[in-house]
């Protein structure tokens, strides 16, 4: 049996892609470690089927926390058994690739985004050039690479002339006849549902000025970030207390409960940086397996899947008020919306981890980490 570790920078509570990866590994009969960080606020990781291991740090961001991060991470890949490494994003590649060399043993590459254009570092050129010497350092001696995207495929396969395999960000496929829990109190509201991690350019703000425009209608934001309280601020200061509700960081075991009862999901993203403009988060996928309808960016990888299966809508409207015109007519016209139904059963079908994680595990099988198909 070969032993993976995995490495992130979060406490990987709500980390879904990190978590599909690392079940999937285990159930191909590997030993699968998954190391991240514990906060002082992180909640409880129980249920996993694979060993986890969190360290405490001083720092929490900023240059400070990723260079403790690394090397303490360099240090417990020093000292632990490995026959492989999986770094997820270019905030592990440093430690992950310099003890992949003095082992020598395989290391691949998990970017889940376009690190040195995600919108943290649009005004910060200083940093933004730091981040990209990294990448420009690590990314040409990837031998095992893969991304969310064919977008961002493309990306290093121009500037690095490096070939990644796209592994999208497909959630489980939800059993419908389960009994999920009732966690809102939606009455007879009509409910809107981001779920994510609140930063910056990700349209909560919009969604929020849009809600003043909106009768009978919640909006629930499911998740935590580098701006929750800025937008509890902001809610608070709008006098819109009962028309939203933020839940905090929801385990991964209940996120389904909350989605399944929303009428409409939105990933409305600003274009601030390629990170953006080529997202295809998680969220979009998790609405599609709740049978959510959806209003996203228009945007060319959101726009693909939106349009291909017409399950929603896509706008780059940034008027509040146009806005929740668009919201309403999405939430209230029956017509549309059974359509959209319709195509979300054939989306959620096709658009699902257990017809996506046969990729993953080609890439492993590469790198001989895990046993090749009999």
């Amino acid at each position: 049996m070969k032993r993976i570790i995995l490495s992130v920078t979060n406490d990987f509570v709500d980390d879904q892609r990190v978590h599909r990866v690392a079940t999937t590994l285990s159930e191909a009969g590997a030993e699968v470690l998954l190391v991240g960080c514990l906060f002082s606020d992180s909640l409880p990781v129980i249920d996993r089927p694979y060993a986890i291991h969190r360290m405490k740090l001083i720092f929490r961001k900023g240059f400070l926390f990723y260079a403790n991060f690394n090397i303490r991470l360099f240090f417990f890949l020093l000292r632990n058994k490995a026959d492989g490494l999986v770094s997820n994003d270019l905030d592990t590649l440093p430690a992950n690739y310099f003890i992949s060399k003095i082992k020598k043993i395989p290391l691949i590459f998990d970017s889940h985004e376009y690190f040195p254009e995600v919108p943290e570092l649009i005004h910060r050129p200083i940093v933004k050039k730091i981040w990209t010497g990294i990448e420009k350092l690590f990314l040409p001696k990837i031998k095992y690479g893969y991304t969310v995207c064919k977008s961002i495929a493309n990306i290093y396969k121009n500037n690095y002339q490096v070939n990644f395999d796209v592994v999208r960000n497909l959630p489980f496929r939800i059993n419908k006849n389960n009994n999920f829990k009732t966690l809102l109190p939606v009455e007879s509201k009509k409910v809107i549902i981001y779920q994510g991690s609140l930063n910056i350019g990700r349209g909560i703000e919009l969604v929020i000025d849009a809600m003043k425009y909106l009768e009978n209608t919640l909006f629930i934001i499911a998740g935590e970030g580098d701006i929750s309280k800025y937008l509890k601020e902001k809610v608070k200061k709008s006098g819109l207390e009962n028309k939203i509700n933020f839940t905090g960081k929801i385990p991964l075991k209940d996120l389904s409960s909350f989605t399944i009862q929303a009428d409409l999901g939105i990933s409305l993203e600003e274009n601030l940086g390629l990170n953006y403009y080529f997202a295809l988060p998680n969220k979009l996928f998790d609405y599609i397996q709740a049978w959510v309808p959806v209003l996203t960016s228009d945007f060319p990888e959101m726009s693909a899947i939106v349009k291909s299966y017409n399950i929603g809508l896509t706008s780059n409207e940034r008027d509040p008020e146009k806005l929740a015109d668009l919201l309403k007519k999405m939430l209230i016209n029956e017509e549309l919306r059974s359509v959209w139904k319709k195509n979300l059963v054939t989306a959620a079908e096709e658009l699902c981890w257990e017809n996506e994680k046969e990729k993953l595990l080609n890439i492993f099988r590469k790198a001989e980490l895990i046993e090749n198909k009999i």
